[in-house]
């Protein structure tokens, strides 16, 4: 009697309920035609990673545990025969996909919080993208994490010279001042609590940081970009502003203090109904646009880590099997940029 091959297994980290996570030992989808068996070296934790957990899964508890990690880089293992221009051996970030292909870590069967991932419909053009040789890992999955930023930054509309404020320096955050930076804006002024994520924003291209439990936030940029005239005073002569705190008494206070014809681009997430002065929008012409993940920005942040050392953005790296640690980490702490977990 000839015994049924072995099936190849796993570790992967998945919510099972309401606060409840572990690494389990999971089995490896075979892969397809389509397919690719990526080996995973280093994840990013997001903060929607510790939403998942506060609620149970993706929207609440579902009928199967929910595997965790979107932001990932590491080496093919196993392609399908339809999957052109990736071979086994390269390394390469992985996106993480939608609802069409499945995403990964967002309520589909693979996590990039594992050893090995199986990416579905790998043959469609942008899933696997090949990252330098000289780059570290941990730096490739950054990718995830910087196009949000840049797509942020993209959303505010910028223009040569002109001055912005970034309320929120966590990693989105600091993601967007790297690639307002990166675009040669030099009156970049970074606004958070934290100590170490101010440092970091200056560290990252920011040109002054501020302190709101310190310092009148609407003086000092006033001071730091000047003023503007309304019809019933003054405002800060800053062009756009980057909502990345996920604050609804920040985003009230920029609709409110901004200028006139700034441009609002909200990054964080706000789930409950914000309030907002239209009267004042509409007398300010303000614009206000949601930035929502990265269309089509996955392989420039990829050149954006290639051309400059953005490794900063990565305070703290722990082993897959102190996840919890990590975790703890980032739900505990604002004195952290990106957590990152190394695999392989």
């Amino acid at each position: 009697m000839t015994s049924a091959p072995s099936v190849p297994t796993t570790r992967q980290v998945r919510v099972h309920s309401p606060g409840t996570v572990s690494v389990d030992r999971v089995d490896v989808a075979s892969c397809g035609p389509r397919d690719a068996l990526v080996e995973v070296h280093a994840c990013g934790i997001c903060g929607s990673d510790l939403t998942y957990i506060r609620l149970g899964g993706l929207a609440g508890p579902g009928g199967e545990p929910m595997p965790l990690g979107h932001e990932f880089a590491g080496v093919v293992m196993q392609v399908g025969a339809e999957v052109d221009g990736v071979i086994p051996g390269q390394r390469v970030v992985v996106h993480p996909g939608n609802d069409a292909s499945g995403r990964i870590g967002g309520g589909s069967a693979a996590g990039g919080l594992a050893d090995v991932v199986l990416v579905r419909d790998a043959a469609t053009g942008g899933r696997l993208i090949a990252v330098p040789d000289d780059m570290p890992m941990d730096v490739a999955a950054l990718t995830e994490p910087l196009a949000v930023g840049m797509h942020a930054a993209e959303q505010a509309d910028v223009g040569p010279g002109d001055n912005v404020a970034v309320f929120g320096c966590g990693p989105i955050g600091l993601a967007a001042i790297a690639a307002l930076a990166d675009r040669g804006l030099s009156g970049i002024v970074a606004v958070d609590l934290s100590a170490e994520r101010r440092r970091l924003a200056e560290l990252l291209g920011a040109s002054a940081s501020i302190d709101p439990s310190q310092t009148k936030v609407w003086r000092e940029l006033e001071r730091l970009h000047g003023t503007r005239s309304l019809a019933y005073g003054h405002a800060p002569a800053t062009d756009a502003f980057i909502e990345a705190s996920g604050s609804d008494a920040v985003l009230t206070g920029i609709i409110d203090r901004a200028g006139p014809g700034a441009r609002i681009s909200v990054v964080a997430l706000h789930y409950q109904p914000v309030p907002v002065n239209f009267l004042g929008v509409l007398m300010k012409e303000l614009t206000i646009r949601g930035s929502m993940e990265y269309p089509a920005r996955f392989a420039d942040a990829v050149d954006l880590l290639a051309r400059r050392d953005l490794s900063a953005l990565i305070t703290h790296r722990f082993p897959l099997d102190r996840v919890d640690a990590a975790l703890a980490l980032l739900g505990d702490s604002r004195e952290c940029g990106k957590v990152m977990v190394t695999v392989s």
